[in-house]
């Protein structure tokens, strides 16, 4: 009995976090690398035009649009995250 008990409660939550990484470290590195390209694109984007290529204070405006594109992913990210919580309760 003692030897059921232990089993139980260690293999099944094992088991059950096995099956939230199984899906939770894909995602996670699918976001990642969403959020990365999306950024190196934005920047890219924003460097090749003309108006910011140079010295001066424009030149830091490519990198701080690749910086709001992350903010505004993470920004739908939460909140979408936050729906789907409220759904789940509901």
């Amino acid at each position: 009995m003692l030897v059921s008990y232990a089993k139980q409660e260690t293999t099944e939550p094992l088991k059950v976090l096995a099956s939230y990484l199984k899906f939770g470290i894909p995602g996670a590195i699918s976001l990642f690398l969403s959020g990365l390209f999306v950024s190196m694109g934005v920047l890219r984007l924003l460097q090749g035009l003309d108006k910011f290529t140079g010295g001066g204070k424009g030149s830091l405006v490519p990198y701080l649009g690749a910086f709001l594109a992350l903010v505004l992913m993470m920004a739908i990210i939460v909140l979408l995250m936050l729906r789907a919580g409220k759904r789940v309760k509901s």
